[in-house]
């Protein structure tokens, strides 16, 4: 398997974050859905990275620059013919090592809690991500959870 940073002009890549996007919507209540669109992760602050198996694409997640010297993780998504095979996992381990390569003294998150929510919940708390409020733009909802970990 091979992490790489994604390349936007790959079908395949574009087709995976609009599904990631119409799920996360469809599992959420309106207005606390905050998955980025295509046009959303190719901003400058934003580093979109994929998971591939030879060609195959396994998964997404990105990076995003935040003040202080904090990176929040974007648009994690396996795809389906690959869940339950850690690929996740791998992601997410990538994009820490790419914060402390960068030097951010954490990194934070944004999720659901309904049932669909929960293998990714469940990611995060193993790989070490605590609770905590609301951060940047963000505001509190009985759906939305927040997490960090700090780096340092």
């Amino acid at each position: 398997m091979d992490i790489r940073i994604a390349d936007f002009d790959d079908a395949d890549v574009c087709e995976l974050i609009v599904l990631h996007q119409r799920r996360a919507y469809d599992a959420s209540p309106p207005g606390t859905s905050f998955a980025l669109d295509l046009a959303g992760l190719q901003r400058p602050e934003i580093t979109l990275f994929e998971l591939r198996e030879g060609s195959r694409l396994l998964g997404i997640g990105a990076l995003m620059t935040l003040p202080d010297r904090t990176g929040e993780v974007k648009s994690m998504r396996t795809a389906d013919g690959a869940l339950r095979r850690g690929i996740g996992a791998a992601i997410l381990v990538h994009i820490e090592a790419e914060a402390r390569r960068r030097g951010y003294t954490k990194i934070v998150l944004e999720t659901g809690n309904s049932e669909a929510y929960a293998p990714a919940n469940a990611l995060y708390r193993r790989h070490g991500f605590t609770r905590r409020g609301p951060f940047g733009d963000y505001a509190a909802t009985g759906f939305n959870i927040f997490y960090e970990k700090v780096l340092e």
